[in-house]
């Protein structure tokens, strides 16, 4: 099964981003330019004493900056749709990291591991190689280095749930100030549209798909359940089982929201005139608003909440 990954993109670049014929153009940024003030930092303990700290500074050196991408190990991250995808009004897009490989060979991919502090084993190897000083330690020591400062980031970030694809300068181009890479329409193998994206933005996004041969989804924001689920363009209800989009086994005939067992409607579309008709019945504040008394009742019992927070 080959690994999915996804980039989360705004709307307003939409165009940039899959703008040229037969392919979808991402930007690379180097760790200095990250959004994490701490990118490159968890290698090694840095408080160990003086001495110590120098000999890591003197082999390790500057640590090199390499245009990165990042994606996401899954298109229904909620807080990733709002941060990079303009809070659910862009898009996100499906790659083949097989394919991605295959078209890089030169770049390197991994998940990030996400830990408050540095990996013992590196600091284990720093001392062995500052002590014994044999050039097999300094050079796994460079190498543990480059890895955990490229692929670790405090835990904090964990929601991402990001992998990284760090290319080499040949494999990339430049623009301005902008270093971009130029991914074949093979890579891509669907689009997904935002929750909260406008008609012109699902219509030219349905167009791109067609363009590049990829799926089209719409991310769609259940009533049931906090998982975000996807819908196909004839309407078929998707789930993201953690690796793979697939057809969702249960959903509603309605709304299309997946449902954990077999039923024609969700609870929320099954609500028809009886069911309001009675909860009107049960709503005791309707019969205070209708004698002009709920606005007092509220008042008072807000007064009465305020007092026993007090006390």
């Amino acid at each position: 099964m080959s690994t999915k990954i996804y980039k989360y993109v705004g709307c307003s670049y939409l165009d940039k981003v899959i703008g040229l014929p037969g392919q979808v153009t991402l930007k690379c940024s180097c760790p200095k330019d990250f959004n994490d003030p701490y990118e490159l930092f968890l290698t090694i303990d840095f408080t160990e004493q003086p001495d110590v700290l120098a000999f890591y500074r003197d082999v390790i050196g500057i640590l090199p900056q390499l245009p990165t991408t990042c994606f996401s190990r899954s298109p229904i991250v909620i807080p990733m749709w709002a941060h990079y995808a303009q809070n659910t009004e862009g898009f996100a897009i499906e790659f083949d990291e097989a394919a991605l490989a295959q078209s890089f060979p030169e770049s390197g991919f991994g998940d990030v591991d996400y830990r408050d502090a540095a990996d013992d084993n590196l600091t284990h190897l720093l001392h062995r190689a500052f002590q014994i000083g044999k050039p097999r330690y300094l050079y796994m020591l460079r190498k543990g280095v480059f890895s955990a400062a490229y692929y670790t980031k405090a835990t904090c970030w964990s929601y991402e749930l990001e992998r990284r694809m760090i290319a080499r300068l040949s494999e990339t181009r430049s623009d301005s100030d902008l270093i971009l890479i130029d991914v074949p329409k093979e890579c891509v193998t669907a689009l997904i549209c935002g929750a909260r994206a406008s008609p012109k933005t699902a219509q030219a996004l349905r167009e791109k798909a067609s363009q590049l041969g990829c799926k089209y989804y719409e991310l769609r924001i259940g009533k049931t359940s906090p998982v975000a689920y996807l819908v196909d363009s004839a309407g078929n209800a998707f789930t993201f089982t953690g690796t793979e989009i697939e057809p969702s086994a249960h959903h509603c005939a309605s709304c299309k929201e997946p449902l954990e067992v077999e039923a024609e409607q969700c609870s929320w579309c099954q609500i028809d005139e009886s069911h309001e008709y009675e909860a009107a019945q049960r709503n005791i504040f309707r019969a205070l608003d209708h004698a002009g008394l709920l606005e007092h009742y509220i008042k008072d019992m807000d007064e009465v909440t305020r007092g026993n927070r007090k006390g």
